[in-house]
């Protein structure tokens, strides 16, 4: 009988998948040769980079990520939230008749809608971000042990229209990669 943990570590496990792996120890030709890839039509590139680098959604013409909408939505739900959550306590659940004050005063409920309304978001965003990012992945891909230091790389994977290992490896090359590697993970 196998282990329950072997198990689930399985079904988290993505199935194994082979790339080609071009490695580079400069950023800017590293976004050089990722519009390159752009241009000869080249799919599914993916780079790595110890570091954000703000070129290389340009240059690999990854479009506007979704997550600050499903953010602003769920901010608005939350104020939405606290809003009906300060008026139903107050005037409803728990009326405090108190020296003819009103049953319901917004001033005195702006920090509570406005701790909601960042409770809402800020969980929302990190929920979309697991879900966004296939998240949980039990054994991560390690292409190069630097890539996490001093090296950047763009890599394809085989589910690409156009993978072919050679070819993929001599445009490497051309475009400056200091090494190409071929991986499965």
């Amino acid at each position: 009988m196998a282990n329950p943990m072997e198990k689930i570590n399985d079904m988290l496990r993505a199935p194994s998948k082979k790339v080609v792996a071009g490695i580079w120890t400069d950023e800017k030709t590293l976004v050089a040769a990722a519009r390159k890839a752009r241009e000869h039509g080249i799919d599914k590139v993916e780079a790595i980079s110890p570091y954000p680098m703000h070129d290389i959604d340009g240059a690999l013409g990854i479009s506007r990520s979704w997550i600050p909408y499903v953010t602003f939505v769920m901010g608005l739900l939350g104020l939405a939230f606290g809003t009906w959550f300060t008026w139903w306590t107050s005037t409803t659940d728990y009326p405090l008749i108190i020296g003819g004050k009103p049953m319901w005063s917004l001033p005195a409920f702006v920090p509570i809608m406005f701790e909601c309304t960042i409770l809402f978001a800020a969980l929302s965003s990190v929920g979309a971000m697991i879900v966004g990012g296939g998240l949980p992945k039990v054994d991560p891909p390690i292409i190069d042990p630097d890539l996490t230091c001093h090296k950047f790389a763009l890599f394809v994977p085989e589910d690409s229209k156009s993978y072919d290992e050679a070819k993929l490896e001599q445009l490497f090359k051309e475009w400056g990669a200091s090494e190409v590697k071929k991986a499965e993970f």
